[in-house]
């Protein structure tokens, strides 16, 4: 198996790391690997710009009631360009929703700069719709 390039890696270790972060409810820690001209792009949503704005979004979601993480079904860097195929799944108290998210990461001297992630409406929907029901029915 041949092995990445170090610029590749260090790419796509940036990006889980920001991720772990966000798992852990550390924003402050996951922007510390963003640029302070950060750009976060969600399908159809209003974009996000700069860092302190980003941290705004997601210290909303800094609650015991919410809750977020990502499982990740591929990743790969083409140079400072990381793309990510996973789930991410919203908790709201008892109801987790799952749904497929593709995400494009651009870094710039080790930081991102852009976060850009498509998922479908529908596709959230459905999730949501599981979510409900395994909440109430325990499954």
């Amino acid at each position: 198996m041949s092995e990445l390039p170090e610029l590749q890696q260090d790419a796509i270790t940036t990006v889980r790391e920001f991720f772990a972060a966000l798992e852990m409810m550390i924003t402050d820690e996951a922007l510390e690997l963003a640029d302070p001209g950060l750009v976060w792009k969600n399908t159809t949503l209003p974009d996000v710009r700069g860092r302190k704005n980003v941290r705004k979004v997601l210290k909303m979601l800094e609650r015991p009631s919410f809750g977020f993480r990502a499982d990740f079904h591929h990743i790969a860097a083409d140079g400072d360009t990381v793309l990510t195929d996973r789930t991410d799944y919203l908790r709201w108290g008892p109801v987790e929703i799952p749904f497929w998210v593709c995400g494009t990461f651009v870094l710039r001297d080790g930081k991102i700069v852009l976060w850009h992630d498509h998922f479908s409406w529908e596709d959230f929907l459905r999730g949501t719709v599981l979510g409900l029901f395994r909440a109430v029915t325990g499954r």
